[in-house]
């Protein structure tokens, strides 16, 4: 048997890691700046992390939502105080795919339409109604076309507005600060705009914060910086720090019922206590701090390549280079020990290290590539 092959893998084999750094099994250190497609958030192998993990696993590492965890009363109460959203319900699941595939069904349940409206260059997942929405037809098979999904550009309220008169839309599904799609960012009048014609027309504001969550951007989530209220959520990435989780917040208006929604294994007792765990090196390390420092000195440090357009908050960062990024990614990788990451830009080299990011790291990053370019 051989593997399904359709990744496309750099020739480096990671075998243990530590904060920032991945090591091969030669003990090469390679600076990660990319935290595996935003998913380090803490860093890696954070102690305290892999101590609960290693404590849950001795006790119990999984039984289904069939019977009472309270590990998920307890990550529900703490994620509310970290991030908020007071009142809010919690589902939980398994990946940003899984969120973004629940949230939009959810809608539709509760709306009772049919239609999305979703924004160029967007990216949701690769579950059916998840790809539907998202700005790439290649990742959709013929099965996936079926749904009812209208794409428009950020800053467009009159366009917007024209389709939800037509009465069907059930959500709105927006990343705040887009992830695959290279880093776009609406307007704040947009955004504001945005829910009050959801308000006005019955149809549900989705944030998609998979990958700008939990303290990325600076925020919480990168939506909080547009002082809106969405009525859901959709979480993962960062979240578990490489336990896969994912999760969806609903608003109380959303009223639920048994069988609505379901998950083999999400919101496992393994995965809850990585989420804790998560939750307190955030707020004890105070890493969303770190994040907008980080970034800040990041776009400081750009201040020194002019040629270069920087992008990004937090540490939800990329360069937009003028030129295709590939080489230069591999140089950095195979020269100078970096990973770093792409989008759909081929331009833009994409940035998304571990919270704990220290200057010093930074200064290796631009050093390797004022060397590469």
């Amino acid at each position: 048997m051989k593997l399904f092959d359709v990744y496309p893998r750099y020739a480096i084999a990671p075998v243990r890691a530590n904060d920032v750094f991945v090591y091969d099994a030669e003990d090469q250190a390679y600076l990660d700046l990319y935290g595996g497609h935003a998913v380090i958030s803490i860093g890696h192998q954070h102690p305290q992390f892999t101590a609960a993990l290693k404590a849950q696993m001795e006790q119990l590492m999984y039984y289904s939502n069939a019977v009472e965890n309270p590990l998920q009363e307890e990550l529900a109460q703490r994620l509310d105080s970290a991030c908020g959203m007071k009142d809010y319900q919690l589902f939980l699941c398994s990946t940003g795919a899984e969120a973004n595939e629940n949230a939009l069904k959810l809608a539709s349940f509760h709306t009772q339409k049919s239609r999305v409206v979703a924004f160029y260059n967007s990216f949701h997942g690769r579950t059916s109604a998840a790809v539907a929405a998202t700005d790439s037809p290649k990742l959709r098979a013929p099965i996936n076309t079926h749904h009812k999904v209208d794409f428009l550009p950020f800053n467009a309220p009159q366009k917007l507005e024209a389709l939800l008169q037509q009465g069907d839309v059930a959500a709105v599904i927006i990343e705040c600060i887009q992830g695959v799609g290279g880093l776009a960012q609406p307007e704040t009048a947009f955004v504001q705009q945005l829910q009050q014609l959801c308000l006005k027309y019955d149809c549900l504001l989705i944030a998609d914060e998979v990958q700008s969550g939990f303290g990325r951007t600076g925020h919480f989530f990168a939506f909080q910086a547009y002082g809106i209220q969405p009525d859901i959520i959709s979480m993962a990435k960062g979240m578990g720090n490489g336990f896969p989780v994912g999760g969806v917040l609903i608003h109380p208006k959303i009223t639920p019922s048994y069988g609505l929604l379901g998950t083999t294994f999400g919101g496992n007792h393994l995965a809850c206590s990585a989420v804790l765990a998560v939750l307190e090196v955030i707020i004890a390390e105070a890493l969303m701090e770190n994040a907008t420092a980080m970034g800040d000195y990041f776009f400081t440090k750009m201040e020194k390549f002019p040629h270069l357009i920087p992008k990004g908050k937090g540490l939800m960062l990329g360069i937009d280079c003028g030129t295709p990024v590939a080489e230069i990614r591999k140089e950095l990788l195979y020269k100078h020990n970096i990973f770093t990451g792409g989008s759909s830009n081929a331009n833009l080299l994409r940035l998304l290290p571990p919270l704990s990011l220290k200057t010093t790291h930074w200064d290796q990053f631009f050093s390797a590539l004022k060397n590469v370019l």
